[in-house]
């Protein structure tokens, strides 16, 4: 079973061995509100630990997805480039931004469980 963690930027990371999926949480769509465009990186772009992966603009603005770890890009999924409400609809499943082959897996540490991560939403709500 893939583990799920998550970063205080709103972004989640599914790991599965040596490669995670990322994606943006639930409470960050609802922040942004309807989705209407999305960009993904392409195959093979190095991305480091709170970079600049992604980008997602809904109805009230744009907003940058940054990699939770460090590693190469392996897919851009292309589904949310082609249907962006996917996004809104299933954020931490069928909307995923990207999978990367992380490079430096004791970033995972510094990141969130899912109660940790609830209980950062509660103590900062916007």
């Amino acid at each position: 079973m893939s583990e799920v963690k998550y970063s205080k930027k709103h972004e989640w990371v599914s790991v599965d061995g040596d490669v995670g999926t990322v994606g943006i949480t639930k409470h960050a769509t609802e922040q942004l509100g309807d989705i209407v465009f999305a960009e993904v990186p392409d195959a093979g772009k190095a991305l480091t630990n709170g970079g600049e992966a992604a980008v997602v603009e809904s109805v009230k603005a744009a907003s940058d997805v940054y990699t939770p770890v460090t590693g190469e890009v392996v897919e851009g999924n292309a589904a949310i480039v082609a249907e962006p409400a996917l996004i809104n609809q299933d954020p931490e499943g069928k909307g995923w931004f990207f999978k990367i082959k992380i490079t430096s897996p004791d970033e995972l540490a510094a990141l969130m469980s899912k109660a940790d991560y609830d209980k950062f939403v509660e103590e900062n709500p916007s």
